[in-house]
């Protein structure tokens, strides 16, 4: 969210839920949150974050139904950890390629066997999706997609600005192998 909200000129970060409720994070922190039905804009990034949370939300049929219509009909998708295995139950990434938490990567591989899952990479981009493996790997993603959306000078300028070593390749992923 460093990223993206600092560019306001470009993008306005909102938070939504399948209620608009709070929504706690695993690490407590509450977040209050818009109804889905309440997005109105024409073009926007859907982001689907990832977590421990994400093995029980696979279930939600109505989750998985109201994501597959926000992400037809987003510009951009991104995913950061396991929340490309949420992603995934839509059926969209099927034949695409992706990638998710290193950690997690054989559970996701398991409960979606269509996608072309990259072991080796710290974010994909598929056309319009953008995956990353993790936490770290999604400030590398969303600059990478900043160099694509705004150019390479200012992902790069960005990343001075937060003090952030950035991976430019996204192939380089020193994490790949602790999960082997």
């Amino acid at each position: 969210m460093e990223v993206f909200g600092s560019f306001k000129d470009v993008f306005k970060i909102n938070y939504y839920s399948i209620n608009g409720d709070i929504v706690s994070s695993s690490q407590a922190v509450e977040i209050n949150t818009k109804d889905f039905s309440q997005i109105t804009a024409k073009e926007y990034v859907l982001f689907i974050p990832g977590g421990i949370g994400t093995r029980q939300l696979i279930n939600d049929k109505n989750l998985i139904a109201k994501l597959t219509k926000l992400a037809i009909d987003a510009k951009y998708m991104f995913t950061v950890c396991t929340g490309s295995s949420l992603f995934s139950q839509t059926n969209l990434l099927n034949g695409k390629k992706a990638t998710s938490n290193k950690k997690a990567l054989n559970w996701t591989k398991s409960i979606a066997p269509n996608v072309i899952w990259i072991d080796r990479a710290r974010w994909v981009k598929d056309g319009n999706i953008y995956s990353s493996s993790g936490v770290s790997a999604g400030i590398d993603m969303s600059l990478g997609f900043i160099a694509d959306l705004l150019g390479y000078q200012v992902a790069k300028q960005k990343s001075i600005e937060i003090e952030y070593s950035w991976q430019e390749d996204p192939n380089i992923d020193e994490f790949a192998d602790f999960y082997k």
